[in-house]
């Protein structure tokens, strides 16, 4: 996975510096460098958290690099907007309102990666 040395590069660490901040041994970052396996999911969402990109980036399936946290927009929403909702949708939005952005970047690469999951699973089947 090419794009794991790059992004450590990028953060001038050794393999096992990466290797400390994701609790793996060394040589499981340098055989996901060099290819001979990939990282579980576990291993991927630290990754991603830790490098600030998604799952999808990290396994070359988009070119987009980052996430950023969710922006609450500060215009409130009109009542039709808000009345079209359902209750879990203004539930969720009540929530994110209530934690600060970086929490809420975090939230939304932990859904992310939750949904992530949910489709891997959906594609063995």
């Amino acid at each position: 996975m090419v794009r794991i040395k790059e992004l450590r590069k990028s953060m001038n660490m050794l393999q096992g510096d990466l290797a400390k901040k994701i609790n793996v041994s060394q040589a499981t970052v340098s055989g996901w460098e060099n290819g001979s396996f990939e990282p579980s999911g576990e291993a991927l969402y630290r990754l991603a958290t830790l490098f600030g990109v998604s799952i999808d980036y990290l396994l070359g399936y988009s070119d987009n690099k980052g996430i950023s946290p969710m922006k609450i927009d500060e215009k409130e929403p009109t009542l039709e907007e808000w009345n079209s909702l359902t209750d879990t949708q203004k539930e969720i939005i009540e929530l994110m309102g209530k934690l600060t952005p970086e929490q809420q970047g975090e939230l939304v690469r932990q859904a992310r990666y939750q949904l992530w999951l949910l489709l891997q699973k959906d594609s063995e089947q």
